[in-house]
């Protein structure tokens, strides 16, 4: 068992925080935070209460979402915009999905695609990594939920900016069975990159008005 007890995280989201393995600094530990767990299930509605907490496990479905890449023709392929993805471990807060860490020339976690849009706005490297991300998505066929720029990391590899989908692979149980149909999955990808675009507008404007409100327009 990996002790966390006294180390703290790098990053933190609603649902999961996130620490640099204590054995190996190139992996990343992301261990679940039940009582938001908790206070997330206790708002859903009744019937979707009936389909248990399994649904909002965010580890959980993050191992179901990587077993799309089997399934690719060349499953290598995967990892030029994911980070190489090693199951899950037992720590001393709970299980862990442990995947490799995005990092900086430095060896510090990198940013995300949030932060560096608020500091540098749009720039001609980071339209060229949106566009080769956007085109690899395309290309693979993989389904995501609604990308969102602080589920997003920049890197440098290769003297060029990459960006890296560290959380929001998989698609909710409904859509993934329907993806079968090749049409149906190239229209849900296709609204995914629609709004991830609409989204990247929002965060260079400053934020006008809500989300919720914007991404209706």
């Amino acid at each position: 068992m990996i002790n966390l007890d006294h180390q703290p995280p790098f990053a933190a989201g609603y649902n999961r925080t996130c620490y640099r393995h204590p054995g190996d600094p190139q992996l990343c530990l992301k261990v679940l935070r039940p009582e938001n767990i908790e206070a997330r299930f206790a708002r859903q509605p009744w019937y979707k209460k009936l389909l248990g907490r399994d649904r909002i496990n965010d580890n959980r479905q993050e191992i179901i979402a990587h077993r799309q890449i089997k399934g690719l023709p060349d499953p290598e392929q995967a990892w030029r915009h994911l980070p190489r993805f090693h199951g899950s471990v037992d720590t001393t807060l709970g299980p862990a999905n442990v995947s490799e860490l995005i990092t900086e020339a430095d060896g510090g976690p990198g940013i995300t695609l949030e932060r560096y849009l608020e500091t540098n706005g749009r720039t001609p490297d980071i339209e060229r990594a949106i566009a080769q991300f956007t085109d690899w998505l395309r290309q693979l066929g993989l389904l995501t939920r609604n990308l969102l720029p602080h589920n997003l990391v920049v890197a440098r590899r290769d003297q060029q900016l990459t960006l890296y989908l560290v959380d929001g692979l998989g698609a909710p149980a409904v859509p993934t069975q329907l993806a079968a149909v090749p049409a149906y999955r190239r229209r849900y990808i296709e609204r995914k990159l629609a709004r991830f675009q609409q989204r990247i507008d929002w965060e260079v404007h400053g934020r006008p008005g809500s989300w919720a409100r914007a991404e209706k327009l």
